[in-house]
């Protein structure tokens, strides 16, 4: 079902590409959102240059809007119409995402001698407050560290399954975000940005 954009006032800006990360998809049977359907709800709401990465729902795609956040917020009504069910979105843009995969590997060449952990990035939807940012940092531990640069928050952990360290950290001081593991956020770098 197409969402209705007469009324927008913010097309008027030059054509920029982002790429969007859509939260909680395709877990269990409720949420399923393959990445046809991605495709076309983000097409019918306008935006153009489509493209999924995966089935865990990252999208680029380009827009003449001029707004992060009106890109966010067209993508999570479109999606809400076609789904039924919400779907938040952290939107980036290429140049924060090349900046998140140099970060991400900064960080873990941090990390003590012999550490063998993983690193993750969890996307934000929302710019994060200095407070929260304090207190997503404040969790870091010796072998377990939280950085926030931006809109994303750095997870280096030792086993994401058994970590204090998680998404769901991330959401209890900073708000509403999706996961992702570094490596692909490196894959949509080297394929989209």
């Amino acid at each position: 079902m197409p969402v209705d954009v007469s009324g927008v006032t913010d097309l008027d800006g030059p054509v920029a590409d982002y790429v969007a990360f859509l939260r909680a998809i395709n877990l269990g049977a409720t949420r399923k959102f393959d990445k046809a359907a991605i495709v076309a709800a983000t097409e019918g709401a306008g935006f153009t240059g489509v493209a999924t990465h995966i089935n865990t729902g990252n999208v680029r795609l380009t827009t003449r809007l001029r707004s992060r956040e009106r890109v966010r917020d067209v993508l999570e009504a479109a999606y809400l119409a076609d789904r039924g069910f919400a779907v938040p979105v952290a939107v980036l843009t290429p140049e924060e995402l090349r900046q998140a995969v140099v970060d991400g590997h900064a960080l873990a060449a941090t990390m003590p001698e012999g550490w063998d952990g993983r690193a993750y990035a969890s996307l934000l939807r929302d710019e994060p407050t200095p407070e929260g940012v304090a207190a997503l940092e404040a969790c870091s531990t010796e072998d377990e560290l939280a950085v926030v640069r931006g809109r994303v928050a750095h997870l280096m952990v030792r086993g994401y399954g058994t970590s204090r360290m998680t998404n769901v950290a991330v959401e209890r001081q900073i708000g509403v975000s999706t996961n992702r593991a570094l490596s692909v956020v490196e894959q949509v770098v080297t394929k989209w940005c």
